[in-house]
């Protein structure tokens, strides 16, 4: 058996939403870095066109600005893609958005936002993408990776109602999907994050050193961490896994 190739991306498309920075950035940089040709996507234009213009340094990086927060928005990215590839590879489902009010007074809108995108928006991006992702499967498997949190396995303290509904939603919704699409050769697997540094993990970013003092392999995610787990199931490497979702948290839900 040939192991080399294993997490090779080497002539293989990927799409990446909410690229432009955190996790997806991350996780975008990572799949260039083993030969792929990558997408990023984000609702500021701006934005999205930079981080493009930076990781085009390590390969073939494109910008395609989106609003995925609606089932139009979702089908206009795919309209944008589709006018640069016939197939697509991998699809990483990462755009999200948080929101954190007391339970008195926690708001519908903070409900809607983010139960739309974070887990509305994965299904119907994967559902207009399911034809071109069956185009691409060959003798490589096609791959869906959904970016879920530890907060969808277990509870944190904050008051983040819907995002933790909406993240322990994809994280079930994961699985009905992959054996929906396992027979098309298309895997849908999950990455539940810890503390990465982000825009969105305030306190990752700006308490990091804090923060590591609770969790158990004493530090926050790096960049390396999540880019390895993204690549491990996008390649040959992960191909037998079906419908889990990966904790890559340093040990805290399982402290928690």
């Amino acid at each position: 058996m040939d192991t080399t190739e294993l997490f090779s991306l080497a002539g293989r498309t990927a799409l990446v939403t909410g690229g432009s920075r955190g996790i997806g950035r991350m996780i975008a940089e990572g799949f260039l870095a083993q030969g792929a040709r990558v997408y990023i996507s984000a609702r500021k234009a701006e934005a999205c066109d930079a981080t493009a213009r930076e990781l085009s340094e390590l390969g073939h990086c494109v910008s395609l600005p989106a609003d995925v927060s609606t089932v139009e928005g979702a089908r206009g990215l795919v309209a944008a893609y589709a006018e640069h590839e016939e197939s697509l590879g991998i699809l990483v489902n990462n755009a999200g958005a948080a929101w954190s009010a007391p339970y008195e007074e926690f708001p519908e809108s903070g409900w809607d936002k983010v139960v739309d995108l974070n887990l509305k928006t994965p299904f119907f991006l994967t559902q207009a993408l399911t034809p071109m992702l069956r185009a691409a499967a060959g003798t490589e498997l096609s791959k869906v990776i959904n970016i879920a949190s530890i907060d969808g396995l277990s509870v944190n303290p904050q008051e983040t109602y819907s995002y933790a509904a909406s993240k322990a939603g994809l994280i079930h919704l994961t699985r009905r999907m992959s054996l929906r699409l396992v027979s098309d050769r298309i895997n849908v697997t999950g990455i539940a994050p810890g503390a990465f540094a982000s825009n969105m993990n305030k306190d990752a970013r700006d308490r990091g050193d804090e923060l590591s003092e609770i969790i158990p392999a004493g530090r926050i995610g790096t960049p390396e961490d999540m880019a390895g787990a993204a690549i491990f199931l996008a390649s040959r490497a992960g191909d037998y896994m079906v419908g889990e979702t990966i904790a890559v948290d340093g040990g805290v839900t399982i402290s928690r």
